[in-house]
């Protein structure tokens, strides 16, 4: 992926685009993969970076939803389970199985989610990841040390499935890009071109240069997230909000917290959602909390209330405690959730389910979803589109469409396993380039190269917090490097000295929200 290369194919192009899409988190490139392997020309715009928002910022699961079964949404946890396994078939590099211990301190606990989780692996059918066991008190201690003994009496261990999100985003935009999509970051689109009171285009700004274009499509997508009230808006001023925003966080923990391959989760928190630590590219990911937000942040900030929630109920399941000094990093993302009429649930009981509507002018919006049903959600979309758009009808064909990199005998000890087929030809482009920066985690200067030369890193936080993972992981030890690193970009994007400061200046405002103080 080349980003000047892109800019310049699209201004050359004099036709209308068949589908153009507006964003680029898990909906809008699943979208453009959907439509792309369709045959369509395809454009998709982001403005800021793939998997900015709220696509690089969940608990790292591949799930049909435990908690989803709980509430009886049997509808969604169906669907999930069978996305979950054409995830894993379709990109077995980024998505693993995952055993999930659940300790249980009741005597009907065990049996009781014994029976759901039973229900849970016959929803899955063929595409199971493992059948679902009771545990008696030795085995649940054997298999997850840390959890609090008093009261123990067993557990259930279930599986799912866990990836790497903004990695995925990565290669999933790799994909699209091989079926012929053309996509670019750092496009903001200010505004919808109509004729006869009918969307026919978009208006966009290059934020980098500066560049105003025009840009005409049969069909606009608005694939944007928590931001898809803004973009409705656009379209029609008065239309009234239809997302809800919800803020969950998670706090990123040394391996020594959980001292398992295992997850552990938690059923029932102080406020009745579900706690996960999960073990994570060798640390410990705990969270997450559900927060109604009035206004959506590209950079949302964590509370201290929902901090504290986190580790107070961590606690209560940890023999080793954690405090807010063990606390690695911190992050926030916000739930897009589709809005029912009235709003009158709160928001961990709003469906997960996504809708696609049309509005009267034409423009198509995504509302809702998660990320383990991404490619039905693309599916959908894409055909709304072709109808709305008068498209040729082709069928949808990524069920059985391999994610770029794809390999079946990626190692999961090597930490460059999310790369697929392409891990060996970036330890060819120097020999000395693949020593790690850091001791905290693996970034060698080949990756750094790499993700300049092809996967459109453009500035330091995208390589930093979405090409490797280092913000998320440990935020100081990422500031430690973040010199060395920008120095290395420079060098591959050909900028001066000038764009080595002003991106660590940038980078050290957002990186202080990963960081507690």
């Amino acid at each position: 992926m080349n980003r000047a290369t892109n800019l310049s194919k699209l201004k050359k192009r004099n036709k209308p685009w068949d589908v153009l899409i507006i964003g680029g988190g898990a909906s809008g490139i699943g979208a453009a993969i959907d439509a792309a392997s369709r045959g369509y020309k395809t454009l998709l715009l982001e403005k800021y970076d793939f998997a900015k928002g709220t696509s690089s910022r969940s608990t790292k699961l591949v799930h049909g939803g435990v908690r989803y079964l709980q509430n009886g949404d049997i509808s969604l946890v169906i669907e999930a389970l069978r996305e979950r396994g054409i995830m894993r078939k379709n990109a077995p590099h980024l998505v693993q199985d995952l055993s999930f211990v659940i300790p249980s301190y009741d005597w009907w606990n065990s049996p009781f989610y014994g029976i759901g989780l039973k229900v849970y692996d016959m929803m899955a059918g063929k595409l199971g990841l493992g059948p679902s066991t009771l545990l008696d008190r030795e085995e649940t201690l054997a298999l997850i040390p840390n959890v609090k003994e008093e009261g123990l009496r067993g557990g259930v261990i279930y599986h799912d499935g866990q990836f790497d999100d903004a990695r995925m985003a990565i290669s999933m935009a790799q994909t699209a890009e091989n079926h012929g999509a053309i996509l670019v970051n750092y496009c903001s689109v200010d505004g919808l071109l109509k004729t006869d009171e009918m969307v026919q285009g978009v208006k966009v700004t290059d934020t980098l240069s500066g560049a105003v274009f025009e840009l005409e499509a049969k069909v606009v997508i608005n694939a944007t997230g928590v931001f898809s009230d803004h973009i409705m808006q656009l379209d029609q001023p008065d239309a009234k909000a239809r997302i809800r925003p919800s803020q969950g966080i998670h706090l990123v923990l040394d391996a020594s917290f959980l001292k398992s391959k295992h997850a552990i989760m938690v059923p029932h928190t102080t406020d009745g959602r579900v706690l996960f630590a999960v073990p994570w590219n060798n640390y410990v990911v705990v969270g997450t909390t559900d927060t109604a937000v009035e206004n959506a942040d590209f950079e949302p900030k964590p509370l201290k209330e929902e901090i504290d929630f986190i580790l107070e109920n961590a606690s209560a399941y940890m023999t080793k405690k954690p405090k807010r000094k063990d606390v690695l990093s911190v992050f926030s993302g916000l739930r897009p959730l589709a809005a029912s009429e009235d709003n009158s649930e709160s928001t961990k009981e709003v469906s997960r389910h996504h809708k696609v509507i049309v509005s009267t002018s034409g423009l198509v919006s995504i509302l809702g979803g998660k990320w383990t049903t991404y490619r039905k959600i693309a599916e959908d979309t894409i055909n709304t589109a072709i109808a709305v758009g008068g498209l040729p009808e082709r069928k949808c064909n990524t069920e059985l469409l391999p994610i770029h990199g794809f390999d079946y005998a990626s190692n999961w000890e090597d930490p460059m396993h999310v790369y697929g087929t392409d891990a060996d030809k970036i330890r060819e482009l120097s020999e000395k380039g693949n020593d790690s920066l850091s001791a905290a985690f693996y970034l060698s200067p080949n990756m750094i190269q790499w993700a300049c030369q092809e996967e459109m890193a453009i500035t330091l936080e995208d390589m930093l917090a979405r090409r490797s993972r280092a913000l998320f992981l440990n935020a100081q030890a990422c500031v430690d490097i973040a010199p060395e690193v920008a120095k290395i970009m420079a060098k591959h994007l050909k900028k001066k000295s000038d764009w080595v400061k002003d991106q660590l200046n940038a980078f050290a405002k957002v990186s202080a929200q990963y960081l507690i103080h």
